[in-house]
């Protein structure tokens, strides 16, 4: 029984030094020592500030709508290739997560939108009428914020 006695004095003996050193050295590091060992501070790399400044007027762009291929509405349907995106502001995260949230919407709105049309009237239309006419649908729907601008990175008519 003397044995197991002194066996569980050692172990508390050894926690409590191993708490010790563990606060010690947290103590040790946070307040005398100036970058923590492992944070390299890089010297000679050129500022970054004026790209994350120019970064954030402009916003980044939102790709997450993907390529689509829609169908039209002709006897013989013709294919629409397209890619849409936008520039939108990641720091309001509201607002980006609406967007991620909204995806299989802006889907739907284009493929209904594309696909309700014919060849001919999809040519005749032109790109800019139907880049403003999915703007406004995109952003009948959103509620935390707005899309100033669409684009088009690919945009071909198959027929």
């Amino acid at each position: 029984m003397r044995i197991i006695f002194d066996i569980y004095r050692i172990l508390i003996i050894f926690l409590v030094l191993l708490g010790l050193v563990f606060i010690v050295g947290t103590i040790y590091g946070v307040f005398f020592l100036p970058n923590p060992p492992g944070l390299v501070q890089a010297e000679g790399l050129p500022n970054n500030t004026q790209n994350n400044v120019q970064n954030n007027l402009l916003g980044q762009t939102f790709t997450g709508i993907g390529l689509l291929r829609v169908t039209t509405v002709d006897p013989e349907p013709g294919i629409v290739v397209l890619f849409v995106l936008f520039t939108y502001f990641p720091e309001d995260k509201a607002f980006s997560e609406e967007l991620a949230l909204r995806v299989k919407d802006f889907r739907e709105i284009i493929v209904s939108y594309i696909g309700s049309f014919s060849l001919i009237d999809l040519q005749n239309q032109g790109e800019e009428i139907i880049k403003t006419e999915l703007l406004h649908r995109f952003n009948a729907i959103l509620r935390l914020g707005q899309i100033e601008t669409l684009y088009f990175s690919d945009f071909m008519i198959v027929g």
